[in-house]
């Protein structure tokens, strides 16, 4: 069978401001209403940093407190990922806010160049990420900006320091990272495949390639990222007016390669994710 695709809204991110596109959700309000639009559009997982007013992104566990509390009102049943991004802090600042127990977290499995800066994650670091996540029962998932990271992953679940089944997300088109190629793509997912068998994977395209990402990822049988985080832009001439039009775009052109959209419960159980809504424990 076609395993059902699972949309992955990023609703913010850290870098698209309100200047460039109004409809990017800044404050904690702005995002639970859009998440809420982007899950009735079909989006069984968000994907969320969080913002101070002068638009600068954060790490404060309050803000990322109250984005969970709305989001479970409003839609109980989505899984919330947080980011521990390196925009949003350095050292334990990353992972300040996985006390508060989300579904997910990123959790990126090495060092890259982006294209002013290094985006920089220690071995020391991604271990006490990984640990903090174990503390908490988040489960992560695996950002991979380049092929080391992937295998970095798997040496990570060699080890003990994370347990399967990974679900890896794959990002392409960042300067100086993975270009978007759809070669590039297919060699991935084909080592993953030889090193994590039973991972499952999702792809995201940055910029003008969001679109020819989420085509490639439904063709070859994995999940969708989409949203204003990756890319502000519909297409050339106009902004995109919501993150909810852009997980419709994704949900419309799931029949086109004969996948269905998954349901928050589907998801769950494709990652084999509890219903955390009502904080269950894991």
């Amino acid at each position: 069978m076609v395993q059902p695709c699972i949309i992955t809204v990023a609703i913010t991110g850290s870098l698209p401001r309100k200047e460039n596109n109004p409809a990017v959700p800044i404050r904690v309000s702005e995002q639970i209403e859009s998440t809420h639009e982007a899950y009735e559009a079909g989006a069984a997982l968000v994907h969320v940093h969080v913002r101070n007013d002068d638009q600068s992104t954060t790490s404060d566990p309050d803000k990322f407190a109250a984005f969970l509390d709305g989001v479970r009102e409003y839609c109980p049943d989505i899984i919330v990922q947080f980011s521990t991004g390196g925009r949003s802090g350095t050292g334990s600042e990353r992972s300040g806010m996985l006390q508060l127990r989300p579904d997910m977290a990123s959790l990126t499995t090495g060092s890259c160049n982006f294209p002013s800066s290094i985006y920089e994650n220690s071995p020391a670091l991604i271990r006490r990420l990984a640990e903090t996540m174990n503390e908490y029962g988040v489960r992560p998932e695996i950002e991979v900006f380049d092929l080391a990271m992937l295998y970095n992953a798997a040496g990570y679940l060699d080890e003990g320091l994370l347990s399967g089944p990974l679900h890896v997300q794959f990002v392409l088109g960042i300067k100086h990272a993975l270009p978007a190629r759809r070669d590039i793509l297919e060699f991935e997912v084909a080592k993953l495949a030889q090193l994590m068998p039973d991972a499952t994977w999702v792809a995201a395209g940055v910029g003008r390639y969001q679109l020819d990402v989420n085509r490639w990822s439904l063709e070859m049988g994995g999940h969708c990222r989409t949203g204003l985080e990756d890319n502000v832009r519909w297409d050339k001439s106009r902004l995109a007016a919501s993150n909810a039009e852009l997980v419709a775009r994704v949900a419309d052109l799931c029949g086109d390669y004969g996948r269905t959209v998954a349901t928050p419960a589907e998801a769950r159980a494709i990652l084999d994710l509890q219903d955390r809504s009502a904080g269950s424990p894991w």
